[in-house]
């Protein structure tokens, strides 16, 4: 896996050239190079507060003697009106990072906001809620880091760092057999040690991954089942494996699937259907 600091810095330094480009002719116009300044960042709507680290480390990429003053962190409940951090910095550096800064926290904040509101409703069951690569192209790094901290688990990354045998490749291969024994030969040869999951659609796929798959697959994901055949297919799968389920799982049905004692639920709306949070950048006059 790319080093996670490999990946933000590029996510950073991709951001700022394609927002700046040849200047920020606004601020080149009409405020001196030397100019020196606060802003502060004001929290517009309820919700739960990401990107905070992300805003600081943006601040100090552009400038590392920039002082960032945190009131809040990340995770925190946040209310509108209250405010979440003051910075001092040039005030070129300021307004050139002013929309990177808050495009990254409206966008974790909602992220975050929407992963709390399942979260909280999972306390008290065994079920976790899982991510998605359902992500936006170049962002994922942030999206996912928002999932974290709004209390969801992060499924994993990229097509690099986990075998997931789903309908397509098992078509394509031939059956989920040969899938499943074509990946173990790949994993012992290529990447020992790589974990696959492998996707059933019915009861008879279930049958059949548990058979084939002992010692080999580590989670089964159950798509498309229903809470009742959820319920009919763990006894099949037994504690060997871990168990997902996937597909139209939502804050309306998320606790029947729950009941249902199944390990994970893996949600693509966690990040595809949050909606941004308004936050605001403001200068601050002394």
């Amino acid at each position: 896996m790319i080093a996670f600091d490999q990946l933000f810095l590029k996510l950073i330094t991709d951001a700022l050239a394609e927002d700046i480009g040849d200047g920020d002719h606004s601020t080149l116009s009409a405020i001196p190079a030397t100019a020196k300044g606060t802003a502060v960042l004001k929290i517009k709507e309820n919700g739960v507060l990401a990107g905070m680290a992300v805003a600081e480390r943006i601040f100090h990429h552009m400038q590392p003697d920039a002082v960032f003053r945190a009131f809040k962190e990340d995770g925190d409940t946040m209310h509108n009106g209250e405010f979440a951090f003051e910075v001092d910095a040039d005030i070129h550096i300021i307004l050139q990072a002013e929309r990177l800064v808050l495009n990254c926290m409206q966008r974790m904040s909602g992220i975050a906001t929407l992963t709390r509101q399942y979260t909280d409703l999972l306390k008290g069951y065994h079920t976790r809620v899982l991510d998605t690569r359902k992500t936006t192209p170049n962002f994922r790094l942030l999206e996912k880091w928002a999932v974290a901290i709004g209390g969801g688990i992060n499924h994993r990354f990229a097509l690099y760092d986990m075998i997931m045998l789903k309908d397509n490749h098992i078509d394509y291969c031939g059956g989920i057999t040969k899938a499943i024994n074509k990946a173990w030969d790949y994993v012992q040869e290529k990447k020992p040690g790589m974990k696959i999951e492998v996707e059933a659609r019915t009861l008879d796929n279930v049958r059949e991954i548990v058979a084939v798959g002992k010692g080999k697959v580590f989670r089964i994901m159950l798509d498309n089942f229903s809470p009742d055949l959820i319920a009919q297919a763990l006894p099949l799968i037994g504690p060997e494996f871990e168990t997902e389920a996937s597909g139209g799982i939502n804050l309306n049905n998320l606790v029947d699937y729950a009941k249902t004692g199944v390990d994970f639920v893996s949600v693509g709306a966690l990040i595809h259907q949050a909606r941004s949070v308004d936050l605001s950048l403001k200068a601050v006059i002394k």
